[in-house]
Protein backbone atom coordinates (compact mmCIF):
# COMPACT_ATOMS: atom_id res chain seq x y z
CA UNK A 1 0.00 0.00 0.00
CA UNK A 2 1.19 3.79 -1.11
CA UNK A 3 2.13 6.26 1.53
CA UNK A 4 0.40 8.43 -0.01
CA UNK A 5 -3.16 6.99 0.34
CA UNK A 6 -4.92 8.99 2.41
CA UNK A 7 -7.06 7.54 5.11
CA UNK A 8 -10.74 7.81 4.97
CA UNK A 9 -11.28 10.73 7.52
CA UNK A 10 -9.02 13.16 5.11
CA UNK A 11 -10.58 11.25 1.99
CA UNK A 12 -14.10 12.31 2.84
CA UNK A 13 -12.56 15.82 3.75
CA UNK A 14 -11.10 16.36 0.99
CA UNK A 15 -14.42 15.61 -0.76
CA UNK A 16 -16.15 18.14 1.91
CA UNK A 17 -13.20 20.75 0.71
CA UNK A 18 -14.18 20.18 -3.22
CA UNK A 19 -18.24 20.27 -2.30
CA UNK A 20 -17.74 23.50 -0.99
CA UNK A 21 -16.02 24.79 -4.16
CA UNK A 22 -19.98 25.61 -5.29
CA UNK A 23 -20.69 27.61 -2.45
CA UNK A 24 -22.32 31.08 -3.98
CA UNK A 25 -21.71 32.85 -1.12
CA UNK A 26 -18.81 34.26 -1.01
CA UNK A 27 -18.41 35.28 2.88
CA UNK A 28 -17.36 31.70 3.48
CA UNK A 29 -17.51 28.71 1.20
CA UNK A 30 -18.28 25.69 3.71
CA UNK A 31 -18.80 21.65 2.05
CA UNK A 32 -20.53 19.12 4.13
CA UNK A 33 -20.38 15.11 3.02
CA UNK A 34 -23.14 12.49 4.86
CA UNK A 35 -21.29 9.48 5.23
CA UNK A 36 -22.00 5.73 6.49
CA UNK A 37 -20.16 2.93 6.36
CA UNK A 38 -17.77 4.70 3.49
CA UNK A 39 -20.19 5.64 1.43
CA UNK A 40 -21.39 9.00 0.54
CA UNK A 41 -25.30 9.59 1.23
CA UNK A 42 -25.46 13.18 0.65
CA UNK A 43 -23.23 16.52 0.16
CA UNK A 44 -24.38 19.90 0.59
CA UNK A 45 -22.69 23.18 0.38
CA UNK A 46 -24.03 26.63 1.41
CA UNK A 47 -25.61 28.96 -0.83
CA UNK A 48 -29.26 30.55 -1.66
CA UNK A 49 -32.51 28.24 -1.46
CA UNK A 50 -33.22 26.85 -5.02
CA UNK A 51 -34.37 29.27 -7.44
CA UNK A 52 -33.27 32.58 -5.98
CA UNK A 53 -30.64 34.92 -6.39
CA UNK A 54 -27.20 34.26 -5.22
CA UNK A 55 -25.05 36.23 -3.14
CA UNK A 56 -22.54 36.44 -5.63
CA UNK A 57 -24.30 37.50 -8.07
CA UNK A 58 -26.69 40.22 -5.76
CA UNK A 59 -25.00 40.47 -2.69
CA UNK A 60 -25.36 39.71 0.43
CA UNK A 61 -28.27 39.88 3.02
CA UNK A 62 -26.93 40.64 5.99
CA UNK A 63 -28.68 40.40 9.91
CA UNK A 64 -26.57 40.27 13.09
CA UNK A 65 -23.36 40.23 11.04
CA UNK A 66 -24.53 37.23 8.88
CA UNK A 67 -25.64 36.13 5.57
CA UNK A 68 -28.65 35.25 5.78
CA UNK A 69 -29.56 34.14 2.18
CA UNK A 70 -27.85 31.39 2.19
CA UNK A 71 -29.22 27.89 3.93
CA UNK A 72 -26.05 26.54 5.50
CA UNK A 73 -24.10 23.52 3.71
CA UNK A 74 -25.25 21.03 6.65
CA UNK A 75 -28.57 21.81 6.25
CA UNK A 76 -28.53 21.24 2.48
CA UNK A 77 -26.78 18.07 2.92
CA UNK A 78 -29.33 16.59 5.32
CA UNK A 79 -32.48 18.66 3.24
CA UNK A 80 -31.12 16.88 0.15
CA UNK A 81 -30.91 13.40 1.47
CA UNK A 82 -34.48 14.29 2.20
CA UNK A 83 -35.70 15.15 -0.60
CA UNK A 84 -34.07 11.53 -2.20
CA UNK A 85 -35.71 9.72 0.40
CA UNK A 86 -31.91 8.49 1.68
CA UNK A 87 -31.80 7.61 5.26
CA UNK A 88 -28.86 9.29 7.80
CA UNK A 89 -29.57 7.76 10.98
CA UNK A 90 -26.02 6.89 12.52
CA UNK A 91 -23.87 8.46 9.81
CA UNK A 92 -21.08 10.81 10.02
CA UNK A 93 -21.06 14.09 8.73
CA UNK A 94 -17.65 15.66 7.38
CA UNK A 95 -18.06 19.24 6.78
CA UNK A 96 -14.81 22.04 6.39
CA UNK A 97 -15.93 24.27 9.60
CA UNK A 98 -17.95 23.39 12.49
CA UNK A 99 -21.59 23.66 12.67
CA UNK A 100 -23.39 26.72 13.66
CA UNK A 101 -25.87 25.91 16.82
CA UNK A 102 -28.86 25.46 14.48
CA UNK A 103 -27.23 23.22 12.38
CA UNK A 104 -26.33 20.94 14.87
CA UNK A 105 -29.10 20.54 16.47
CA UNK A 106 -30.79 19.48 12.71
CA UNK A 107 -27.73 17.00 12.82
CA UNK A 108 -28.76 15.75 15.75
CA UNK A 109 -32.07 15.44 15.12
CA UNK A 110 -31.37 13.76 12.16
CA UNK A 111 -29.53 11.08 14.21
CA UNK A 112 -25.79 12.11 12.66
CA UNK A 113 -23.77 10.34 15.29
CA UNK A 114 -20.02 11.86 14.36
CA UNK A 115 -19.30 15.12 13.20
CA UNK A 116 -15.48 15.81 11.74
CA UNK A 117 -14.70 19.56 11.08
CA UNK A 118 -11.53 21.10 9.82
CA UNK A 119 -12.02 24.54 11.20
CA UNK A 120 -13.79 25.73 14.40
CA UNK A 121 -16.84 28.37 13.47
CA UNK A 122 -18.03 30.37 15.62
CA UNK A 123 -20.37 28.79 18.44
CA UNK A 124 -18.55 26.92 21.39
CA UNK A 125 -22.29 25.92 22.57
CA UNK A 126 -21.97 22.92 20.34
CA UNK A 127 -19.73 21.26 22.31
CA UNK A 128 -21.92 20.88 25.56
CA UNK A 129 -24.78 19.90 23.26
CA UNK A 130 -22.71 17.25 22.00
CA UNK A 131 -21.78 15.43 25.04
CA UNK A 132 -25.56 15.71 25.96
CA UNK A 133 -26.64 14.16 22.72
CA UNK A 134 -23.60 11.35 22.92
CA UNK A 135 -22.60 12.62 19.56
CA UNK A 136 -18.75 12.76 19.03
CA UNK A 137 -17.09 16.27 17.78
CA UNK A 138 -13.34 15.64 15.99
CA UNK A 139 -11.55 18.11 14.94
CA UNK A 140 -9.10 17.17 11.80
CA UNK A 141 -8.01 20.39 11.28
CA UNK A 142 -4.04 21.65 12.27
CA UNK A 143 -3.05 21.19 15.51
Amino acid sequence: MSDKRVNWTEYFMNIAAQVATRSTCDRKNIGAVIVREKTILSTGYNGSIKGASHCDDIGHDMENGHCVRTVHAEANAVAQAAKYGVAIDNSEIYITASPCLTCFKLIANAGIKVVYYKEFYRDERINEYAKQAGIKLIYTGEK
